[in-house]
């Protein structure tokens, strides 16, 4: 799974844990409120910490070694955000963590991430509580704005190679089965590595991006890991 490998971590504390229990005992059914998305992003937070040594590793084979340190201090900035901020609503969190991503993180990342958060934000509106189903409907409008914004489309060796089959998994499931949604993303980020780069900075080295794992699609697989532990209801390392 990509989280093992960005950590050596087996156990089930690290984000090298296996996916949620499953689709039946998603503890969904009365519907996600604003204190589980503020638990995915102190999580994602504490993923990307992590990761960010191998997420900067990987990015300095076909980047500019940049995205682990960039991720670090946006989702930094995410969970200082949420410190500050009183309750809210699913889509508040979201739309603010997408703004902060959008001010602090350097290079295409800030924008493309803080796209997804606030575009996803948007589609729940002002919703105290949101169901899987509409959570799932969310993540699929904000990938799509991250398609429309980056130009890009799966198989092309970006973020959405692990966000595209993560929300496939995610609606196949009726909004219930966050572990296939985080599996499906494992999986994508994984297959990237075979592939030759068509957009973005690794683009330019043509046959050279092959064999190397895209850096977006890692990260991005990190944050449908936290999600998938979140509503679970695991709070390690969340402070």
């Amino acid at each position: 799974m990509v989280s093992r490998e960005l950590t050596g971590d087996d156990g089930r504390d690290g984000p090298g844990a296996g996916p949620g229990p499953g689709p039946a005992e998603s503890g969904t059914e009365g519907g996600l409120d604003g204190e589980v998305f503020v638990r995915w992003l102190r999580l994602a937070a504490d993923e990307v910490e992590r990761a960010a040594d191998r997420l900067t590793e990987l990015d300095s084979a076909i980047g500019d070694a940049d995205h682990g340190g960039n991720m670090r201090r946006g989702f930094q900035a995410v969970r200082e955000g949420l410190a500050e901020d009183g309750p809210r609503s699913p889509g508040a969190v979201l739309t603010t963590a997408g703004r902060t991503l959008v001010s602090t993180v350097g290079g295409a990342s800030g924008p493309l991430y803080g796209t997804l958060l606030r575009r996803a934000g948007k589609a729940l509106g002002d919703a105290e509580r949101v169901p899987g189903a509409e959570l799932a409907r969310a993540l699929r409008a904000g990938v799509d704005a991250v398609a429309q914004l980056g130009g890009a489309a799966p198989g092309d060796k970006t973020m959405l190679d692990a966000l595209v089959p993560a929300v496939d998994a995610l609606e196949k499931s009726g909004g219930t089965d966050f572990g296939a949604a985080r599996t499906a993303a494992e999986e994508g980020a994984a297959a990237t590595e075979p592939l030759r780069a068509r957009k973005g900075r690794a683009s330019y080295l043509g046959e050279r991006s092959i064999g190397h794992r895209d850096p977006g699609a890692t990260s991005s697989a990190l944050l449908i890991a936290a999600l998938d532990r979140a509503v679970y209801g695991d709070t390690e390392g969340d402070d």
